[in-house]
Formats: C-alpha cells, sequence, structure tokens
C-alpha cells in the first residue's frame, strides 16, 4: 500500500521528514506524534502535495506527485479546515466528489450516503458556516469516504468531536478496516488510534522511532530509560527500597512529600519490584505516572534510545 525509502522532505534548512524507509501493506495504521514531528509532512508527501527531496514515495505502487489519477484511489481528512461558510454541506461534498470523475447525479447520491454514514443528513442542506467545529469535522470525513477510496488518511480526525461523535467515529473507522481498505490515522494522542488498530508508527522530528503492536513498544519502551512519578503518602518510604539500586539514577521527593519522582536507566526492574515492595512494606500509593501518560516525554525518551543514550 505505502512504500517509502529514504524519504527526506527539507525545508530550506528546516527537516520535515528525516530518512524514512518502511512498507506497509494493506491494512489499518496510527501515525503517532507530538505537534511539529512531522505527522503531517509525511501526509503531504504521500498525497503528492510535496515532492521529497531526498528518497523515493510508493501509493499503490506509483508516485503520488507524478500520478495525479492516484488521489481517486485515496481520501484526506486534513487536520485544516478548508469548509466554505456559504455552501451546503451536500453541495461541497458532491463537488468534490465531481472532481474524481463521476456524474452530477451520481456525484449527490455518494454524498448523501456519505453524509448520512457520518450523521450529517438532517443538517446537510445548511450553509456549513452555520455548523459547530464538530459538525465541519464530521462533514470533512464525509467527503474523503464519499467516492469509496482503497486508503483513507485522517490528520486528527476526532479535532472537535464531542464523546459520543468520537464513538460514533471509533465505530466508523473499525467496519471500514474490517472492509479490507487501508487506513492511516494521524494523532497526537495514542488513546485515539488504540481505540482503532493496534498497530503503530512513532515519528518524532521527522525520524521513524520505533513501529510495531501496542505490545512490541511497551515491550521497547519498558527498556528505555524514563521518568516514572509514584504518588501517595507512603511515596517517600521506597526511597530506601530504591537507592543503593544501580538501574536508578536519580531518586526526587517534592515539596509536597507525597510524590516521588525516580529515573531510572532500566525500567524493567522497578516494574518488577514494585508491586511487591508495596505488599511487603504495606504502602499506600495513589498513583503511578509513566512517560506513557506524556507523549511528549515519551518520544523524548525513544529518540535517546534512537542514538544509542541508554544511560
Amino acid at each position: 500500500m505505502i512504500e517509502l525509502n529514504n524519504t527526506t522532505k527539507l525545508y530550506g534548512h528546516v527537516i520535515g521528514v528525516n530518512d524514512l524507509t518502511l512498507t506497509l501493506p494493506t491494512g489499518a495504521y496510527g501515525l503517532v506524534g507530538p505537534n511539529g514531528s512531522g505527522k503531517t509532512t509525511l501526509i503531504n508527501l504521500l498525497i503528492g502535495h510535496l515532492r521529497p527531496t531526498l528518497g523515493r514515495v510508493s501509493v499503490f505502487g506509483q508516485d503520488p506527485f507524478q500520478h495525479r489519477s492516484l488521489l481517486s484511489r485515496i481520501g484526506l481528512c486534513p487536520a485544516t479546515d478548508i469548509l466554505y461558510p456559504n455552501v451546503s454541506a451536500r453541495t461541497w461534498v458532491t463537488y468534490l466528489v465531481r472532481l474524481h470523475g463521476f456524474s452530477r447525479r451520481e456525484s449527490q447520491s455518494m454524498a448523501d450516503a456519505a453524509l448520512e454514514l457520518v450523521g450529517m443528513s438532517s443538517a446537510m442542506h445548511r450553509p456549513i458556516g452555520t455548523y459547530s467545529l464538530g459538525m465541519r469535522q464530521r462533514t470533512k470525513i464525509a467527503q474523503a469516504i464519499a467516492h469509496h477510496p482503497e486508503l483513507l488518511i485522517l490528520d486528527e480526525p476526532y479535532n472537535g468531536l464531542d464523546p459520543v461523535g468520537r464513538d460514533e467515529m471509533t465505530t466508523l473507522l473499525k467496519q471500514w478496516t474490517r472492509q479490507g481498505k487501508g487506513l492511516l490515522f494521524a494523532s497526537h494522542v495514542l488513546q485515539e488510534i488504540e481505540s482503532v488498530t493496534s498497530s503503530f508508527l512513532l515519528i518524532f522530528g521527522g525520524r521513524l522511532l520505533a513501529s510495531g503492536t501496542a505490545g512490541e513498544i511497551e515491550s521497547l519502551l519498558s527498556d528505555t530509560p524514563q521518568e516514572v512519578r509514584v504518588i501517595g503518602r507512603d511515596a517517600p518510604q521506597l526511597i530506601h527500597r530504591l537507592v543503593d539500586m544501580p538501574w536508578v539514577n536519580s531518586l526526587q521527593l517534592t515539596d509536597q512529600r507525597s510524590e516521588l519522582r525516580i529515573a531510572l536507566r532500566d525500567p524493567s526492574q522497578f516494574y518488577e519490584r514494585l508491586a511487591g515492595w508495596i505488599a511487603e512494606d504495606g504502602l499506600r500509593i495513589d498513583q503511578l505516572q509513566t512517560a506513557e501518560g506524556n507523549l511528549t516525554a515519551l518520544f523524548a525518551s525513544l529518540l535517546k534510545h534512537h542514538r544509542g543514550e541508554t544511560a
């Protein structure tokens, strides 16, 4: 479905994506990374809006920059608001479907079906300028799927959706993947993607730092240096257990004295022992927070691992 060979995109002296090499068969993949990590640049390379400075991009065996007809096989929901306020959702989606070569009647029928699928039938004749952010997001997703593409690319698709809308969109995307179609879902929120697919691509600073299933990435992270926060009234009592351990880099007790910050060289050693220590000492611990709760910290840890900075 997608193949990148030493793909690099430069904006002058700024690196958008950096030497990406990967092959993805048809399936569902989550593209995870903090804001500014290179997700949108990679998407623009896949749809042919950008040409790589170095390397090669291939979608369904073709260069998307040179073969514009390839866009009829791709559906894109961009992160930006690109809707026209004075036209209705039905008119806008119909027009975009017609650009793929369908007749007016076919386009209207396909637009109606897509808008119904995303829950916009009752409002599709109203001007888009009267819509809430969530309604505009649903309309963008409708135009992405209306022409029945083989690959759906979503850039932050849950933006503006309320909890009900998020649940409905998750159901829609699961149905999409069960049909055997391709999906690339970009987000900086790991949990959003995990509800749809277990296959991840982790990108940071334009580099692909890790790929695989959630379990495989968690296994990698367990061997990656990171900071852990133990919160609870008895957190300070863990210090005597940790102070002489060779895999602990530093210990810091906050002013509230109910939060212990631990910099770990080998987190797996800590996780193996923690439950036993709490039980043996009868400790009251309320929370354990790791880098997984903070994507910036998580990717910083992976970047150190990528560079070989494991100490």
